[in-house]
């Protein structure tokens, strides 16, 4: 597997992990409001080593 497919598999799961976290934080869990975040931050991460990977065909 390309070093692209499983960033991307990664964001996939995060992705899915925060559009839980949001549904909670949007029925008032709070908790669940701190878990999207950082499942955000993570996502971001991730984006920036898919653009480095993208760019050097890996």
């Amino acid at each position: 597997m390309s070093k692209t497919n499983s960033l991307f598999d990664q964001i996939q799961s995060l992705y899915a992990t925060f559009e839980e976290e949001h549904a909670k934080n949007a029925g008032g869990n709070k908790a669940a409001g701190s878990r999207a975040r950082k499942a955000l931050g993570e996502i971001k991460k991730l984006v920036t080593a898919y653009r480095k990977a993208s760019v050097a065909g890996e």
